[in-house]
Order: C-alpha cells, then sequence, then structure tokens
C-alpha cells in the first residue's frame, strides 16, 4: 500500500510541476511577443521622419569666402551627423555655390 500511495504522489507532483511550468512559459511567451511587437511598430510619433533642415539663404554678394566656407563647414557637419543625407547635402551645396 505505500508503494502505491508514493507513486501516486509522485505522479502528481510531477503533473502540477509540469502544468505550472507550461502555465509560467506561456506567460513568458506572451510577454515577449508583446515586447517584439511594441518595438517592431513604435508608436506613430516615432516613425515620422524629421522636417528637412531650412535651406540656406542664397549668398549675397556682400557673402565673403570666410562666411562661405564657415556655412559649407556646417552642411558637412550636419552630412557627418547623419541629419542631412548625401543628396540632401549636395543640393545645399550647389545652392551655397551658384
Amino acid at each position: 500500500m505505500g508503494l502505491i500511495r508514493g507513486m501516486a504522489r509522485t505522479a502528481v507532483v510531477a503533473g502540477t510541476a509540469t502544468a505550472v511550468s507550461n502555465r509560467v512559459s506561456r506567460r513568458q511567451a506572451n510577454r515577449w511577443g508583446a515586447q517584439q511587437q511594441a518595438e517592431a511598430y513604435p508608436p506613430q510619433e516615432y516613425q515620422q521622419p524629421a522636417p528637412p533642415p531650412q535651406p540656406a539663404p542664397p549668398p549675397s554678394s556682400a557673402t565673403s569666402t570666410d562666411d562661405l566656407i564657415g556655412q559649407l563647414q556646417r552642411l558637412g557637419d550636419l552630412r557627418d551627423q547623419g541629419i542631412l543625407s548625401d543628396a540632401e547635402f549636395e543640393v545645399q551645396k550647389q545652392k551655397l555655390l551658384a
């Protein structure tokens, strides 16, 4: 009689442990799935690209060479920081040099 009782107790404990383990695994999978989905689809406000920078004003005849070099360096810095793409940099550079 003691052997059967011990086997029954072991079966109940093992079954309970399996059920609890499966439930914990499902909860974690649901949480991780929700977290991955939130990372894959951030709120709309974060998906919109930043507005393009304002075009540089056209140089006047009074613009000195030093001022032009400074503006070109600032454009280069914006490109290096990733604010301007290479194409945008070229457009702005052509406007300054025109």
